[in-house]
């Protein structure tokens, strides 16, 4: 496959980087990008060179959630039977497939991350935050419903209280608040993210 919204680099010493790569749109989510990650992250999976695989955002932003571009027909699913049909991805639900890894997936975030740009990470083994970096679970604030099985995996990240509290308020955190709520391990100087 050959990927327009994703950089994917096997670098050296067994480590893959999945890169997203949409920065004029602060990297927002498609489901072309999101198509083109699985598929990076199943050639990682099946790839026994490979070791472990990091995925961050291109320029200044990890994922602005979906893209809003198309407007009301962002969400219009009429014709979503005929893309499944095309779609070249893994036949599991994506959670289940994220879930179903046998390596190690790291989230680099450096940047702002928010709605999908958040629930998309929630399966992966470690979520590492540049100091600059904000999330955000903001789909009430949007009049949408959280995806990709977010309200069953935050609790189990997060515990219930702030799970809730994330879900109800769509605050956006700091990347220190979002360690203290368990969403990220670890918060590093910017500069220090990707080493």
């Amino acid at each position: 496959m050959a990927y327009e919204q994703i950089l994917f680099d096997t670098g050296e010493h067994g480590v893959a980087t999945i890169t997203l790569n949409r920065p004029e749109r602060l990297n927002a989510f498609t489901p072309v990008l999101f198509r083109e990650m699985l598929d990076a992250l199943g050639r990682v999976d099946a790839d026994d060179d490979l070791r472990v695989t990091i995925v961050t955002g291109a320029g200044r932003g990890f994922c602005a959630g979906a893209d809003l571009e198309a407007g009301e027909d962002t969400f219009d699913t009429s014709d979503r039977e005929e893309k499944k049909a095309q779609d070249d991805g893994p036949t599991r639900h994506p959670v289940s497939f994220m879930l179903g890894l046998t390596k190690p997936v790291i989230a680099a975030i450096n940047g702002p991350a928010v709605g999908v740009g958040v629930t998309m990470i929630l399966p992966f083994d470690i979520r590492i935050a540049a100091e600059s970096a904000k999330i955000g679970l903001i789909f009430n604030r949007r009049g949408i419903l959280p995806e990709l099985s977010s309200p069953w995996l935050l609790p189990k990240i997060t515990g219930l209280s702030n799970a809730a509290e994330l879900m109800y308020t769509g605050r956006i955190l700091k990347a220190q608040e979002a360690k203290e709520y368990g969403l990220v391990s670890k918060v590093v100087p910017d500069a220090d993210l990707m080493p």
